[in-house]
């Protein structure tokens, strides 16, 4: 029998027990860890991407009912409204969203137009907005919820163009800038959803080149190693670890704040 005067056991701050999650961009490199981690840790995850790439990653992952899938581009922003209400009468009003969607022109600073630069920060930091503005706005309806959304280290520092050597252009001007104005977002949603109990932060990676990269680009990825304090770039569970813990009730006074994994990049 069980001693009676045995302590009941107190569910860990750092569970997603329970917790409905929508990832954005779970289907890419950091986000599939983001994922796999989320749904280790209990959570029931909405895996949201472009095209067929959620419904691809959900086959082969094989997290069962944890996972569900769903196909949506972020740049239709007049219909985002209407998707956050469809899920949300699918799977009730998530208490996580997670943003690490992103847009690049993949040109050089000489070849980029005005209508290049509009439209990268239109379906970066617009649809960002708008999607966050309509998820906060469910998440008001219960008075609690959290919002995490994706910086960057390049929304911090400018590049190194020394880094970066033909063919390969320094980290474009469009992502630093979408980047930048993410974590002053995160900043402003934290302020302005406070008093309904949601909080908002962000979160900014430094140097997590794919597997494509590393294979293709060897040399630069040693010169990304030399820029950080551990002498190594970061894999993809290190940035699911501080999503993780930026969703539980283990940082539940945290809000405003851009969370950096960069292994010391920004720190020098």
């Amino acid at each position: 029998m069980p001693d009676s005067n045995s302590s009941p056991a107190i569910k860990s701050p750092f569970s997603l027990e329970g917790k409905c999650i929508w990832v954005v961009g779970g289907a890419g490199y950091l986000g599939q860890e983001v994922v796999r981690l989320l749904c280790s840790q209990g959570a029931k995850v909405l895996c949201i991407d472009r095209e067929d790439k959620a419904m691809v990653f959900e086959k082969e992952a094989m997290l069962g009912n944890s996972l569900v899938s769903a196909s949506f581009d972020l740049s239709n922003t007049d219909d985002i409204p209407g998707f956050v209400i469809e899920n949300k009468e699918k799977l009730g009003i998530p208490d996580g969203l997670v943003n690490l969607a992103y847009s690049a022109s993949g040109k050089s600073f000489e070849a980029m137009e005005a209508a290049d630069f509009d439209q990268v920060n239109h379906s970066g930091l617009t649809a960002t907005f708008v999607l966050a503005k309509a998820v906060g706005a469910i998440m008001s309806e219960k008075e609690s919820g959290s919002i995490l959304l994706f910086g960057s280290m390049y929304g911090m520092q400018a590049p190194d163009m020394h880094m970066y050597q033909p063919p390969m252009m320094p980290n474009p001007i469009e992502y630093g800038v979408e980047k930048a104005g993410t974590i002053q977002m995160a900043k402003y949603l934290g302020m302005y959803y406070g008093p309904k109990n949601i909080r908002c932060n962000s979160i900014s990676p430094g140097p997590f080149p794919n597997s494509q990269v590393q294979q293709d680009h060897p040399e630069f990825v040693k010169r990304l190693e030399q820029k950080t304090f551990l002498g190594r770039v970061g894999v993809a569970r290190e940035v699911a670890g501080a999503v993780c813990f930026l969703l539980s009730d283990a940082s539940s006074y945290i809000t405003g704040h851009n969370l950096v994994v960069d292994g010391g990049w920004t720190a020098w």
